[in-house]
């Protein structure tokens, strides 16, 4: 169930997400999307009500109204602009008159200066006057409080001096406006860049064309709207469109770009059977595609979701930011008190007071809000454009602090395109009838070995079979002519009590057909190693990581393939049970090593579920999907030193952050409060650290068009 709300009383970044992360926060929510622009937000969840979204918004210290519809997206800024247009229009002639002309503040000028930035004040300063409230109201502070407070003071100071003359020596009119264009301006620049670092997401949903041409039953072409669309649909594909849905190629042959969902440049060949995905683009042949997947079914809408939730999650690292500002901000106030007062008692109250005014303003905590999501947003989305989807926050954490990385061998580090290289029957069987068994009993497997003695077997008539069930990382099994047959590694069937004496010393992996306790059929396979993966291997050991390898397959098998990736002996395990798998996982990191394990089967959701970072591979299968943190779409394990490369510079970038946000504001309150910097100046170098911090994450972005 996806809802929206209409959100008041946001005014920056900050305020988004803390409405994001309120909304979060309510049991059953999956994800929270929050537009500032448009002050909206967009909530999926499954079970939550409307009036506990609602309360938690509240709470926050912002209001929330149900809306019907989602009204359209509003430009990035839009907000902000008439602030700053109509602000800096004023106070810019008023400070160029004030320092050039030196005219008398308390004639007629300070009055013109009065009627001028009044309007300033209460129509730009409206957004910081109401947030500072709302806060107000739930016991909270904010940004906008010292906003507020700093522009104010400058504002009643002036207003003081011009009523009471002699009394303030100079107004500052001008500058209680420009305090409110110059932090305006730095809330315009910061959507708008920041607008940049969600662009990924923005273009995924960009993808999917809202017509198809659909084929009726009589052969007509039709045009029709997206929601139209029917499972079993058959739509057509001219080169130059893209799919509107996923569906089967049932007739033609074609070229695919899937650049936008994978990051390959490469396109795909696509003939009668193959899968074609929403938002891919067909290059060069017609297609006529069924249609098997609409709206949230679809593996876009499934990445879409995935990238949502990440820019959204939190990373616990925040939390050091989130701690800081919650008291920030009153003890900003006690310093800008205390520094009004030590000039006040001194018979320099006007300096006080402005000077208090700079510390109020120069102190704003918005860029230490924004060191950690910033980061996120950009990483992900840089990462997304590459085909690497990372789950949340909390990943690109676990992955700076990973010391090994654990492979399983079968569709990971090896083709996971096994082929069948020798069969033959045993026990005087006959050859075509193990054949038909043999394909009988793989083809409704997913596994990579069944797919290969499928295929072997070829169009031999499938034998009679019934309770047919998949033995999780061991083999096949069903009943056939009222005996029981399997199919499975030869630890598995020597488990079994199977006498494996007449079994063939084939080289490669090796599996055995097993009718009613005997063994009546030898299957060699190879599955060979990808080309790339010594050179992964490689790189990933030279970035300090230590390589491991895990498989149910032989012992022999496993250490050939680990000599030709170029993993030492030491480190395989090899005739592994699938809830071993995670038990390796366990050891390893009981002996101290924090593990990235990759895998992409069924039998692989346990090891990456246990792991420090799970990776789930291009052909995972939906639950090993479900249990990685990282899920590469692109080729294979060719992305893991990528994927790791811009989770660890994501964690450096949010470390970046937090320290220039803490240091700018540890230099710049004392420098105000000696009056070292004028209010003026502190609202220009305010709005410079959110750009800066904004800036630094958009660095990331770059790697999303790396392609080491």
């Amino acid at each position: 169930m996806t809802s929206v709300f209409k959100i008041d009383g946001m005014s920056c970044q900050n305020c988004a997400r803390h409405v994001r992360e309120a909304l979060q926060e309510v049991p059953g929510v999956e994800y929270a999307e929050v537009d500032l622009d448009a002050g909206r937000a967009r909530v999926k969840a499954e079970r939550a009500d409307v009036e506990a979204l609602v309360a938690a918004v509240g709470r926050a210290g912002y209001t929330a109204e149900p809306e019907e519809t989602e009204g359209p997206a509003a430009a990035a800024g839009a907000g902000w602009k008439f602030n700053v247009i109509f602000s800096l229009a004023i106070a810019a002639p008023l400070m160029i008159a004030d320092h050039l002309l030196h005219p008398d503040m308390h004639g007629w000028f300070g009055w013109a200066s009065l009627a001028l930035a009044l309007p300033v004040q209460v129509f730009c300063g409206w957004r910081f006057y109401r947030g500072a409230w709302q806060q107000l109201l739930v016991g909270q502070s904010n940004m906008d409080t010292l906003v507020s407070l700093g522009s104010t003071a400058a504002f009643v100071l002036s207003l003081y001096g011009l009523l009471v003359p002699g009394r303030v020596h100079h107004l500052y009119f001008a500058e209680a406006a420009m305090i409110i264009g110059l932090i305006s301006l730095g809330h315009y620049i910061e959507a708008r860049v920041g607008e940049q670092a969600a662009g990924a997401l923005a273009q995924l949903m960009r993808l999917a064309p809202q017509q198809a041409r659909r084929l009726s039953r009589d052969g007509s072409e039709e045009t029709v709207a997206l929601g139209a669309l029917v499972h079993g649909d058959r739509v057509i594909l001219s080169p130059g469109d893209q799919a509107p849905a996923d569906g089967e190629v049932i007739d033609g042959e074609s070229s695919v770009d899937e650049s936008m969902l994978t990051g390959e440049s490469a396109p795909v060949e696509k003939r009668p059977g193959e899968k074609i995905y929403t938002g891919t683009a067909n290059q060069t042949g017609r297609l006529i595609v069924k249609v098997t997947g609409l709206g949230e079914e679809t593996a876009l809408a499934r990445i879409i979701e995935v990238v949502r939730r990440a820019q959204g999650s939190r990373a616990s690292i925040q939390r050091i930011g989130d701690k800081v500002s919650s008291i920030f901000v009153p003890v900003v106030v006690l310093i800008a008190v205390a520094t009004a007062l030590a000039y006040g008692l001194h018979g320099a109250w006007e300096q006080g007071i402005i000077n208090a005014a700079a510390v109020l303003i120069v102190a704003c905590p918005c860029a230490m809000g924004l060191a950690t999501p910033a980061a996120i947003m950009a990483g992900t989305n840089a990462a997304a454009k590459n085909g690497i989807l990372v789950r949340d926050g909390t990943a690109l954490e676990r992955c700076g602090a990973i010391t090994a990385i654990l492979f399983d061998k079968t569709g990971t580090l090896t083709e996971g395109r096994a082929r069948v290289e020798k069969f033959a029957a045993l026990a005087g069987k006959d050859d075509i009838t193990m054949r038909a068994v043999a394909r009988a009993i793989t083809v409704p497997s997913r596994h990579p070995y069944s797919r290969a003695v499928a295929e072997f077997a070829g169009d031999v008539p499938n034998a009679p079979l019934t309770d047919w069930r998949e033995e999780r990382g061991l083999g096949v099994s069903a009943r056939w002519n009222g005996a029981k047959v399997f199919l499975g590694s030869l630890k598995a069937l020597r488990e079994r009590g199977v006498d494996l004496s007449e079994l063939p010393a084939w080289p490669g992996t090796l599996l055995g057909l097993e009718a009613a306790g005997k063994l009546v059929a030898a299957i060699a396979l190879s599955d060979p190693l990808k080309s790339g993966a010594p050179e992964i291997v490689r790189r990933l050991r030279q970035s300090g990581l230590h390589a491991y390898l895990v498989s149910g397959d032989t012992d022999a098998t496993v250490r050939s393939i680990a000599a030709a990736a170029g993993i030492s002996p030491e480190n395989v395990f090899a005739e592994v049970k699938p809830e071993e798998k995670a038990g390796i996982v366990e050891r390893l990191q009981a002996s101290g090593e924090r593990i990235a394990f990759v895998g992409d089967g069924i039998n692989d959701a346990p090891a990456l579920a246990q792991a420090d970072l799970g990776i789930a591979v291009t052909r995972a299968s939906d639950v090993a999907r479900e249990a990685a943190d990282i899920l590469l779409l692109k080729a294979d394990i060719e992305a893991i030193p990528q994927a790791l490369d811009i989770c660890r510079a994501t964690l450096r970038t949010i470390k970046q952050n937090l320290f220039w946000a803490f240091f700018y504001n540890a230099a710049a309150i004392p420098l105000a409060a000696v009056g070292v910097l004028p209010p003026v100046a502190c609202a220009a170098a305010m709005a410079v650290s959110d750009i800066c911090v904004i800036g630094n994450s958009l660095r990331l972005l770059r790697k999303g068009s790396s392609k080491s």
